[in-house]
């Protein structure tokens, strides 16, 4: 059975940083293609970041330069270190796994096979 387990979540100030951790488990984590997306209170989830099984990473446009996506294959863990937090990041964050022989620009959600169940950030002005 897969999990992928997020932390790290919480209330910042804006201008400052967290770092969220999504655990995974039941896959070969290696092999797969991951991603953070997040969702604000009544809008739709939205893509945030991806890294390849290989290493290319992804970004939106507004997290570009201060947010950094990353990954331990040897601790089956995905990382995103976020810094310059601004009241507008605020939302919950997912983790999301998807199979490297899916097609696509890994910004599409339904790409996306295998989903953690969130971790709240809020950014304080």
């Amino acid at each position: 059975q897969v999990q992928l387990v997020e932390s790290g979540g919480g209330l910042v100030q804006a201008g400052g940083s967290l770092r969220l951790s999504c655990a995974a488990s039941g896959l070969t984590f290696s092999s797969y293609t991951m991603g953070w997306f997040r969702q604000a209170p009544g809008k739709e989830r939205e893509f945030v970041a991806a890294i390849r099984w290989i290493g290319n990473t992804y970004y939106e446009d507004s997290v570009k330069g201060r947010f950094t996506i990353s990954r331990d294959n040897a601790k089956n863990t995905l990382y995103l270190q976020m810094n310059s937090l601004k009241p507008e990041d605020t939302a919950v964050y997912y983790c999301a796994a998807r199979s490297k022989y899916t097609s696509g620009t890994y910004r599409e959600r339904d790409e996306y096979i295998y989903w953690g169940q969130g971790t709240q950030v809020t950014v304080s002005s």
